[in-house]
This record gives C-alpha cells, sequence and structure tokens, in this order.
C-alpha cells in the first residue's frame, strides 16, 4: 500500500514535471549526448506521463484567487504588471546581449551576472505569462500537472537565484581583497562551477519538496489564495495534517537563505576591512561602486524572502504574502538589470558603444542616398 500511494502521489507528480521541462526548454542547455539519449527516451516517458491521470485522484484543477480580484482596479493592474514583464524580459536580454557582444564586459563579473539574468528571465515567465493569460480569457484555473510544474520550476530558480547571489559575493571579496589572484581564483572553471552548483542547489531543493507538497490530498475546496503555486499557498488546502512538513520546509528555506547570506556577510565583512585600510579615495570609491549594485540587488531579493520564509505565519496575512511574492517575484527580476546598468559605467559605456556601433551603418546608408 505504500508502495502504491508513494508511486501514483509521489512519483508521477516528478515525472510529470520532468516530462514537461525536458520536453520544453531544459533540453538545449544539456550536451548532445544526453540530448540524444532524452529524445530516445521521451516517447516512453510521454506513454507514462499519458497514463497518470487515470490513476492520479488528485488531478483537477485549482483556481487562483489572484491580484485581479477587484474589478475597479484589474485594468490597471493588468497594465502595470504587463509593462514590469515586458521591461525585465528586454531589460535582462538587452543586459545578456552587451555582455556577450562587449569584449570590456568579458569578465567573471559580468558572466554570472548574465546567468542572473537568464534566471530572471525564467523566473518571470514562470509566473507572469500565466497570470497575464488568465486575465485576458477570464480565466482562474490551472491543472494539477500545471500547478506542479510551477511550483517545481518556482523552487529551482528561486534556490539558484539565492546561490548564485551568494556566490557573486566571493567574486567582488577577491576583485578587491586578493587583485593580483584574481584570474586564478576566478578561472573560467570556477565560473562554472559557481554556475553549476547555483542550479545544482536549486534544483534538489525543487526535487526535494514539490513530489512531498503535491503528495498530500487536497479538500474539495481548491481556491488557491494566491497568483501562483506557492508551497504555504497550497498547502492549506490539505486535507491531511502538514504541521511536520512544514516544519522541515521551513529549516529548509531557513538553511537555503542562511548559507548564502552567510557568504554574502563574510565577504563584504573582509571588503569594508580592506577598504578601509585603503589609502587611496579613488580606491575607495571605485570599491564601493563595483559593490554597490551587487549589496542592493541582495537586499531586495533576500529581505523579500526572510520577511515571507522566516518569519511565523502569524505575523503575515494572505494578502502581505501576496505583495511580497510581487516584489520578489515580478518586480526583482526588473529592477536587477536596472540596477547593474544605472550604476555601473561599463554596462552604460557598453550600450553606448552598441548604439553608436547600431547609429553607424544608418548614417552611411542615407548617404549612399
Amino acid at each position: 500500500v505504500c508502495q502504491e500511494y508513494y508511486v501514483l502521489n509521489v512519483f508521477f507528480p516528478v515525472l510529470k514535471v520532468c516530462y514537461l521541462i525536458i520536453n520544453s526548454s531544459v533540453v538545449i542547455l544539456l550536451p548532445w549526448e544526453c540530448c540524444h539519449l532524452i529524445q530516445k527516451i521521451l516517447p516512453y516517458i510521454s506513454t507514462i506521463v499519458g497514463s497518470m491521470e487515470e490513476y492520479n485522484t488528485s488531478s483537477t484543477d485549482f483556481t487562483f484567487m489572484g491580484l485581479f480580484d477587484r474589478k475597479e482596479t484589474s485594468g490597471l493592474l493588468f497594465a502595470i504588471i504587463s509593462t514590469i514583464f515586458v521591461t525585465a524580459l528586454m531589460a535582462n536580454g538587452v543586459m545578456i546581449f552587451l555582455i556577450q557582444t562587449d569584449l570590456r564586459l568579458h569578465t567573471p563579473m559580468y558572466f554570472l551576472l548574465s546567468h542572473l539574468s537568464l534566471m530572471d528571465m525564467m523566473y518571470i515567465s514562470t509566473i507572469v505569462p500565466k497570470m497575464l493569460v488568465d486575465y485576458l480569457l477570464d480565466q482562474r484555473t490551472i491543472s494539477f500537472v500545471g500547478c506542479t510544474a510551477q511550483h517545481f520550476l518556482y523552487l529551482t530558480l528561486v534556490g539558484a537565484e539565492f546561490f548564485l547571489l551568494g556566490l557573486m559575493a566571493y567574486d567582488r571579496y577577491v576583485a578587491i581583497c586578493n587583485p593580483l589572484r584574481y584570474p586564478v581564483l576566478m578561472s573560467r572553471r570556477v565560473c562554472w562551477m559557481i554556475i553549476a552548483g547555483s542550479w545544482f542547489g536549486g534544483s534538489l531543493d525543487g526535487f526535494l519538496l514539490t513530489p512531498i507538497t503535491m503528495s498530500f490530498p487536497f479538500c474539495n475546496s481548491r481556491e488557491i489564495n494566491h497568483f501562483f503555486c506557492e508551497a504555504p499557498a497550497v498547502l492549506k488546502l490539505a486535507c491531511a495534517d502538514t504541521a511536520l512538513y512544514e516544519t522541515v520546509m521551513y529549516v529548509c528555506c531557513v538553511l537555503m537563505l542562511l548559507i548564502p547570506f552567510s557568504v554574502v556577510l563574510a565577504s563584504y565583512a573582509r571588503i569594508l576591512t580592506t577598504v578601509h585600510r585603503m589609502s587611496s579615495v579613488e580606491g575607495r570609491k571605485k570599491a564601493f561602486a563595483t559593490c554597490s549594485s551587487h549589496v542592493t540587488v541582495v537586499s531586495l531579493f533576500y529581505g523579500a524572502a526572510m520577511y515571507t520564509y522566516m518569519l511565523p505565519h502569524s505575523y503575515h496575512t494572505p494578502a502581505q504574502d501576496k505583495v511580497l511574492s510581487v516584489f520578489y517575484t515580478i518586480l526583482t527580476p526588473m529592477l536587477n538589470p536596472l540596477i547593474y546598468s544605472l550604476r555601473n559605467k561599463d554596462v552604460t559605456g557598453a550600450l553606448k558603444r552598441a548604439l553608436g556601433r547600431f547609429k553607424a551603418p544608418q548614417r552611411g546608408s542615407r548617404g549612399v542616398f
């Protein structure tokens, strides 16, 4: 009985998520050998996934309460979120383009920043498009599979960003405290290890928590008082006792926040000590300018997440959870590239050079005519 319960309620949801992810986007990030193997097994996975609905008793749709529950403000809110979504995609896309095309930005810091922008684009695309389409079609439902996939992608991406932001502080520590050894300590291999470690930590969180969260039996009321499938909101619909699991999940989230945040604190403690010993005023200004953007992004992202996940539920209401979730799932992906570009002379210089290259051919073509 236990084995049957695990297969039907834990293994099948994870398998569905794996199939959806492999079949849509992640396959392009893997080496071609893995892609060849995955393409071979996809038909078999598809057959299993197709038969899941007839066995899974928890496969009925969920309904989001959402953000657009007030008709008098729903249109304005839709326009604002649509603008933020488009701006976030464009800003992060431009950031990745500049880092890839400008040779002056081919440094470890900007290499990590380009992956942060990629995570932000994937992060906001996991939640916002579904919400906007639901508003246009006047529907608020999401299937069990869709909720499982969204929950898994959200946990994976937010966890990966937590770890990446923490490890980016190490990059700033090496650049300021050990500048002569920077090319060795932040080599291409080390940068790829940081990226791989961030993705591994995030995906581990997703694979551990998603199967358990979605395996609970849900009551007849399937209205999620949220705008996406976030674990605390989904668990409120469970008919079983979730106290022990919520405690485990709380400890897991605290560790995921505190471990990278401890790296940030330790790195910047050493940085402040080094900067304080600098005799050059110009060197101090350059050091603070280099770190200020990262500190701002870390404060915004970690601050909102700590309030949501580390404070007990009795200290915040569902309405406050929605506001905080909007802040770090919708606003932060837009603010990150803007903070790094507006406060960074290297990025603004790269943007001016890119615009100059774009205008030059236009002037030449006008001269021909």
